[in-house]
């Protein structure tokens, strides 16, 4: 079954034309990497399955439905930036999400803080920006959602976390929900990826199993992405 299903799905700021007649289904209980360069399209791309931003033309949906008020349940989103206000404690932002999200699981929470040594009573603006990312990532991955919207989910953490967090995606989520992670760190995540679409200058150039990939091209997704992209 699908979660997600773009069709013709374009969006422009002005003459710019950030994504081009998009077409794309996205299956229920699998791990999906979003690749391309940075300006490709994939921010956009996960901002209208938000719905922070509307389509231009054509459409997405989630679970069948535009997205918006009825898919807020549905989709749990980790933006590129972190979007917490600084004077929060941590424990705070864990009431504040246990009322906004009927499936927000603050026992799984507090135990992944917990692993990462974070002070719950410790404010936001004291902390690094790799720590504010792992917070913001430990909020997202509480909830039991159907689709979670991950932009560059370890772009600011350091290395020797970055195993525990991917640990953390892939033993957190329902087993029928799907992930989509965008990231220009392939090497990194490629381990746990099952899907991967390759976008660039706002199309999509390649959707395939990661299997697919290793049989067919007899490379890593890594190494077909520097391939591609030449990079």
């Amino acid at each position: 079954m699908t979660i997600l299903n773009a069709k013709n799905l374009t969006k422009t700021f002005g003459k710019k034309t950030a994504l081009a007649q998009i077409d794309l289904d996205i299956p229920r209980g699998r791990i999906i990497g979003l690749l391309g360069p940075n300006g490709s399209g994939k921010s956009t791309f996960i901002k209208l399955a938000t719905g922070l931003l509307v389509p231009t033309a054509g459409e997405i949906t989630i679970d069948g439905v535009a997205p918006g008020v009825d898919t807020k349940s549905k989709t749990s989103y980790l933006s590129e930036r972190t979007y917490l206000n600084g004077w929060m404690r941590v424990n705070e932002l864990l009431a504040f999400f246990e009322d906004f999200y009927q499936d927000f699981n603050r026992i799984k929470a507090e135990n992944m803080l917990k692993d990462l040594n974070i002070n719950p009573n410790d404010r936001l603006k004291t902390m690094s920006k790799g720590t504010k990312e792992k917070v913001q990532l430990i909020l997202v991955m509480s909830r039991s959602a159907e689709l979670y919207l991950l932009d560059e989910p370890i772009g600011g953490v350091d290395p020797a976390a970055r195993d525990y967090i991917l640990n953390t995606i892939i033993t957190n989520y329902k087993e029928d929900a799907s992930v989509i992670i965008s990231t220009h760190l392939i090497a990194d995540i490629e381990q746990i990826l099952d899907d991967i679409v390759f976008i660039s200058n706002g199309e999509i150039t390649l959707t395939s199993s990661v299997d697919e990939i290793r049989e067919t091209h007899n490379q890593s997704v890594d190494g077909l992405f520097r391939e591609v992209f030449k990079c």
